[in-house]
């Protein structure tokens, strides 16, 4: 058998096997007609009227369209049966109906829903609307993948189109709606939004779909909540800038920078600041409990060659020994890592001190240890640089860029390092950061695994079209 597929969920078009067949447009209006017949048989003399659209009787005619309306049923099951098999008399079935003074011929029209898209897509939203929201969304978007644009068009407004397209057109808001209400149901408020956004422009006076987009909109406001930006980097995962406090991160890996001698000491903040986000780290994740932060440094740091260790009499106060820049230790606290850094060098009066070429080496050298030890968790890291490291030469934006630089260009070697970098910024630095400068670099640089330059601005791009918005609407009236 032939595989046949008849389409009127937009303009009519017929495929069989896969090749579409060209249709006269008398021919085309044949098949609309008994499409619209809904299984139904349907006599000469009504084809003839509804196909030719002539208004009223013609008896002495009658033979003359009957002749017609036989020119374009075999020009029609020569279309459906191109290799002569037997499927245009299978699908355009002959009858005899009974009812009148004399038997009359008669045409039906017989596929299977696999074979008419209309049939197809009420069995799948009929079905959906009995599903749970996951099979829901699925079948939903499946079906309105099927509409190119209004049912039956070739039939205009016309009495015989008329119930099967309103059944149609009604089905379809139906579909949409509850594709909105399933996604929703998903918690995936970002597929649901490209459908109520069409709906709202198709419908700007329902106020039900104004409301319906208006509620859409705000809980992605508020699921984005601290979120500044989301952009994907094509095969390597997310990049994300937060506002906010790093170790609120809690389903995150976290970066945390120290200087060349890993000193934990905050003291009398003669060491390390308790402000800083090394003492910070004390506190929050290791409970005050520095010297078990500094053991466990210690014991990773046994992985490593120092590159010198400076006299009591030069370093009076904290660590002594020294390692090379980029050096990094994961630390495992509660489940996840830490991955300590070494990016600045504590001079002998405990000023720490960083410039830009010291601090991209310390980040090409950060990335590696995150693919090996990270687990495949989302990163967070802080605008390292910007406090007490004096990283004066570079602003928090190029702070940032050069974090979003390095990553990108380690991603091009390794694409699984990460799901997410997440760049957590502080409420205090975010305005002396811009992030549109990263939004252009974003835009107009090739990012890992893309295939082209990725337009992208500083908004969340994490609202693409769901499938169940890629076909055309049906007409207005």
């Amino acid at each position: 058998m032939a595989r046949i597929r008849v389409s009127v969920l937009g303009p009519a078009r017929l495929e069989v096997d896969g090749v579409p067949a060209r249709l006269t447009p008398l021919t085309t209006r044949l098949l609309v007609r008994l499409v619209a017949a809904d299984g139904e048989p349907v006599p000469v003399r009504r084809l003839h009227r509804d196909v030719w659209a002539l208004d009223g009787e013609q008896p002495h005619a009658a033979q003359r369209h009957r002749n017609e309306v036989q020119k374009r049923v075999l020009e029609l099951r020569r279309a459906l049966d191109p290799a002569q098999r037997g499927d245009g008399a299978r699908v355009l079935r002959t009858e005899q109906l009974l009812a009148g003074p004399a038997p009359e011929t008669a045409y039906r029209l017989v596929l299977a829903p696999g074979e008419l898209d209309c049939a197809e897509f009420t069995d799948l939203v009929d079905s959906a609307l009995l599903a749970a929201p996951a099979s829901a969304a699925d079948r939903l978007a499946a079906a309105l993948a099927l509409v190119r644009g209004r049912p039956l068009a070739e039939a205009g407004d016309e009495d015989f189109a008329r119930p099967l397209a309103r059944r149609l057109t009604a089905l379809y808001e139906t579909a949409r709606r509850q594709l909105i209400r399933s996604r929703m149901d998903l918690g995936r408020h970002d597929l649901a939004l490209p459908v109520a956004e069409r709906m709202a422009r198709e419908r700007p006076d329902d106020q039900d779909v104004a409301e319906l987009l208006g509620a859409l909109r705000a809980r992605l406001r508020e699921r984005h909540g601290r979120e500044l930006l989301r952009q994907p980097f094509p095969g390597a995962g997310d990049l994300v800038v937060v506002r906010g406090d790093l170790f609120d991160q809690d389903d995150a890996n976290l970066v945390v920078g120290f200087t060349d001698t890993f000193d934990t000491a905050t003291e009398q903040d003669l060491v390390i600041s308790r402000d800083s986000v090394q003492g910070q780290l004390v506190e929050r994740l290791f409970g005050g409990e520095r010297k078990l932060l500094d053991d466990r440094i210690q014991a990773g740091l046994r992985a490593f060659r120092p590159v010198r260790t400076e006299r009591p009499q030069d370093k009076p106060r904290g660590r002594r020994v020294r390692y090379p820049l980029g050096t990094t230790v994961p630390l495992t606290v509660d489940g996840r890592r830490v991955f300590a850094v070494a990016y600045s060098r504590l001079g002998n009066d405990l000023v720490a001190r960083s410039g830009p070429a010291d601090l991209r080496a310390s980040l090409d050298t950060l990335w590696p240890a995150v693919a090996r030890y990270g687990m495949y968790r989302p990163l967070a890291i802080p605008l390292i640089g910007s406090g007490l490291a004096r990283i004066v030469e570079l602003d928090r934006t190029r702070l940032l860029l050069m974090i979003v630089e390095s990553f990108a260009d380690h991603c091009r070697r390794d694409p699984a390092t990460a799901p997410e970098l997440r760049v957590v910024i502080r409420p205090a630095d975010l305005e002396r950061t811009d992030l549109s400068v990263l939004g252009t670099y974003l835009r107009t640089t090739r990012l890992p695994g893309a295939g082209a330059d990725v337009g992208a601005g500083t908004g969340s791009q994490d609202t693409g079209a769901g499938a169940g918005d890629s076909g055309g609407a049906y007409g207005r009236r």
